[in-house]
């Protein structure tokens, strides 16, 4: 009896890559009409690597869906067209501004733009017949995802009841719906922050420059160092000012932090990330910091 090589045997990257490639095969195999939620940032870049990959040499079989808050930041959406552009996919833009004039949403200038992407994903979900949308969720990034399922049902009103989850025993998918309910699918659900670096950086992973260590004007609000813009100008006593920094995750510019750090290579983003006590969200996302239940109160609405 001879012994399996070493080189037969997977590293933790290629199992986790391994994972979500089935996952992306399940779903395009069991659901009439997928999409990827598409925000620009690393996990949904990464995403959208495992998705090439899953059906390499042909085309990924669905479209991409961006919900734009308009405070999006100008580097994540030339990325998102350079992605877009080289894959030949569709992307479909779900505009809050735009929800916003139709009437979809309202803006009663007191609620972000964060939270009003809620009810223009909804709309753009239901409008065009989604049936499963593909999220960048992972288990470590924040304790309400850490709760979620690879397959997380919807009902009827796109919302998530956390007591109702199905068994996943074996990794076997529950994907039955009814007519008007829909799927969240998690491809990334086992992976880590870490992860995602190791693994742009193995498979050189084109993503936003704001990742990296630049030299940009900010303010301190909220314990969080905002970057200033039109969007986002400075109130009272802040004072904007230059600083070194990059960000660990991108978003809404008006509530997404940056922290301060040189580190301008991936290799020097692992070191500093594999010693950090907080997670990105925690640390860099104003959205989350209203109430210990804001994420869990927000998944149940409908977010992503």
């Amino acid at each position: 009896m001879t012994e399996t090589h070493v080189d037969y045997q997977l590293s933790q990257l290629d199992q986790l890559e391994a994972e979500s490639i089935h996952i992306f095969r399940e779903v395009a195999s069991e659901f009439e009409k997928p999409v990827l939620m598409f925000s620009g940032g690393k996990d949904s870049i990464v995403m959208l690597r495992l998705a090439e990959k899953a059906f390499y040499p042909a085309k990924i079989p669905f479209p991409v869906l961006q919900v734009d808050t308009g405070y999006d930041f100008p580097e994540v959406l030339a990325c998102r067209d350079s992605w877009v552009n080289r894959l030949g996919v569709r992307l479909v833009v779900a505009s809050v501004e735009e929800a916003i004039k139709n009437g979809v949403v309202v803006d009663d200038g007191k609620t972000s733009r964060n939270r009003l992407q809620i009810g223009t994903l909804l709309h753009s979900l239901e409008e065009e017949g989604f049936t499963a949308a593909f999220g960048g969720g992972r288990r470590d990034e924040e304790k309400a995802r850490a709760k979620e399922r690879v397959y997380s049902h919807r009902d009827e009103f796109g919302q998530w009841d956390p007591k109702m989850q199905r068994p996943e025993l074996w990794s076997l998918y529950n994907g039955r719906i009814h007519e008007g309910e829909h799927m969240r699918i998690f491809p990334l659900s086992n992976w880590t922050e870490l992860d995602i670096w190791h693994y742009i950086g193995q498979e050189k992973i084109e993503i936003p420059n704001i990742y990296f260590s630049h030299r940009r004007r900010v303010f301190l609000r909220d314990g969080m160092l905002l970057s200033e813009s039109e969007y986002n100008p400075t109130k009272g006593n802040e004072t904007a000012e230059e600083r070194t920094v990059r960000f660990r995750t991108v978003g809404d510019l008006t509530l997404t932090g940056c922290v301060e750090s040189g580190a301008d290579t991936i290799e020097k983003i692992i070191d500093e990330i594999a010693v950090a006590r907080v997670t990105e969200r925690g640390a860099t996302r104003g959205d989350d910091r209203f109430s210990e239940a804001a994420m869990e109160d927000r998944k149940k609405e409908g977010y992503f």
